[in-house]
Order: C-alpha cells, then sequence, then structure tokens
C-alpha cells in the first residue's frame, strides 16, 4: 500500500498561514506568490480531505481539523529540520552546540563564557536557549543544562552540585512596618510562584523543611518562569523562592535580601546533560570539565 504523504512545500505553505493567517503574508515569508500559496493549500486540503481554513468577513480562521492538523504539521517540519541540521553539523568539528536553560545562562554561564574562550579559542560555540526539555528522542546539542532529577531517557546527566531554595525579597518591600522575622510572618504577604514546566515550586517543601505548617498567604503570584519570579520579587511585587545557583548575584548586589536563614535542599538540581551512546567528544569533554570547575561540583564544596 502506498503511503500517502504531503509534500514539504505544502506542509510549510500550511503552517506558514495557519501561524500568520495571512495567504499574502505566507507567500511574503516563503518567497511564493499568494496564488501558489492558495493551490499548495488546495493541494493538502484535498489530500486530507477536509478544509483546513474558513473565511469570515475576510478574516482567515483555522478549522477544527486545520488546529488539529497544526499541531502534526509543525512536529513534522521541527523533527525534519532538527535532524537535518544536527547531520550537517557533525561535519562541523570545532562547533559546539550547548543548550541551556534561560536562567542558568544569564546568571552562570554567560558572565564566565570569556574563560572556555581562553582556554579554547579552537572551539566555535553555539548557545540556543530553550525554556522547555524536550522528551524527543532527538536532541540537538553536543551538551545541555537542564534542571530536575537528573533522569532522562537517552541522556547521560552529571550533576552540577546541590542546590538549595529560600525565601528572597526586595529591601523596599520590607521598609516602614512589614517585618519578616519567622516563617509564619509570610501570612502576612504576596508569595512570588514559578508555576513553570520545568522549574517546579518548592514552597511546601521549604515550609516543611522550616518546620512550618502550611501557610494561607496574603495572595499569590503565579509566574511561567523562573526569571519571571525573581524579577517579580525584584520589582517588590513579593516573596519569591529563591534559588541559590542563580540568586547568589542579586543578593550580592542588593537587588534582593534574604530575610531568613532558613535555606532547604532544594527537590531538583542543575544537570549537564549530554546524548547517550554517542561517543563524546574532545570538545565536549573540554566544555564538561571547565563547566563542574567554573560553576559546578568543585565550586559548591
Amino acid at each position: 500500500m502506498r503511503t500517502r504523504l504531503p509534500s514539504m512545500t505544502s506542509l510549510l505553505s500550511f503552517e506558514a498561514a495557519a501561524r500568520t493567517l495571512s495567504f499574502t503574508k505566507a507567500a511574503i515569508e516563503l518567497h511564493l506568490t499568494q496564488t501558489a500559496i492558495s493551490h499548495q493549500i488546495k493541494n493538502l486540503e484535498s489530500l486530507l480531505n477536509h478544509k483546513l481554513f474558513t473565511r469570515k468577513a475576510n478574516n482567515l480562521a483555522l478549522t477544527k481539523a486545520g488546529e488539529e492538523y497544526l499541531t502534526i504539521a509543525r512536529d513534522a517540519i521541527l523533527n525534519l529540520s532538527t535532524a537535518t541540521e544536527r547531520l550537517t553539523e557533525q561535519n562541523n568539528k570545532d562547533v559546539l552546540t550547548i543548550e541551556c536553560l534561560g536562567m542558568f545562562a544569564i546568571k552562570q554561564l554567560l558572565p564566565r563564557l570569556h574563560e572556555f574562550q581562553k582556554k579554547h579559542p579552537e572551539i566555535k560555540l553555539r548557545i540556543k536557549t530553550m525554556q522547555v526539555l524536550q522528551s524527543s528522542l532527538m536532541h540537538n546539542f553536543d551538551v545541555a543544562i537542564w534542571h530536575g532529577n537528573g533522569n532522562w531517557i537517552g541522556l547521560d546527566a552529571e550533576s552540577l552540585g546541590k542546590e538549595e531554595v529560600f525565601p528572597v525579597c526586595s529591601p523596599e518591600l520590607l521598609s516602614g512596618n512589614s517585618t519578616l522575622k519567622h516563617p509564619s510572618d509570610l501570612s502576612k504577604f504576596t508569595v512570588i510562584r514559578t508555576i513553570s514546566p520545568v522549574v517546579n515550586d518548592e514552597w511546601a517543601n521549604w515550609l516543611s523543611f522550616a518546620q512550618e505548617d502550611p501557610i494561607e498567604f496574603q495572595s499569590a503570584i503565579n509566574c511561567d518562569y523562573l526569571v519571571t519570579s525573581l524579577h517579580a520579587a525584584i520589582a517588590g511585587l513579593g516573596v519569591a523562592l529563591g534559588r541559590s545557583t542563580v540568586v547568589e548575584e542579586d543578593l550580592i548586589k542588593g537587588n534582593l535580601i534574604e530575610p531568613l536563614s532558613i535555606r532547604a535542599p532544594s527537590l531538583n538540581n542543575y544537570y549537564m546533560v549530554s546524548p547517550k551512546g554517542v561517543g563524546e567528544s574532545k570538545k565536549t569533554r573540554a566544555f564538561k570539565s571547565w563547566l563542574k570547575e567554573s560553576v559546578g561540583v568543585a565550586s559548591h564544596q
């Protein structure tokens, strides 16, 4: 039985039109004519036997079938693009691709990376900032810095040291009559939570370590990324849970203060990860060794 597959041009045309909700914008982006985009969409609809777009008052909208197929099309394009990029880059032995979570990149990696460049000027760097861990078995990096428990399928993981969590806030938040001298005082404040697919909220863990019963906070602000939570704390919006790996600089500069001297071991930590079974290259070994010495295990002990 012959497999029925759409052309790559049809998939790219559909994805661009669905993202921009405009055949004209899709045509400009792909360097095609509007007629060509329309033709590719019609071919795809004919293959699928489903309408992918509807027009209402000159506005383009996805049908339900279009919304479902968009997810599949994007995954297919991304996977093929990633595989192509990875295979083509394998021939460039001097390029080291580093994938890193945004907060760690800003606070730890980038300020120190010039040290690695001085030691290894022959290695060209490619840095990919990411906010979501990819569950796919295909990873387009030589080494990555992820956050979690270190147990990921298809990856070797090496801890960068134990992390601690503790309340932090702006100095201005405690000016005037506001006091925060005991964990129970937190009930009078707005708490800032990190509801992230990568870095989990650990207020319950910290309260348990502090031997404090669950607290009903005055209010809560939920942020989707750790960097947002910490900047919300710096802005004086409430009390956030700082992480020792990424918050020390703001404590030193006085952007944040640590009102309670209680630090709990984090449930998760930062890890260096690399694809399992690939065979570690000289450039990857050099970077791992430097990173451990600079910000990892050696500097935490």
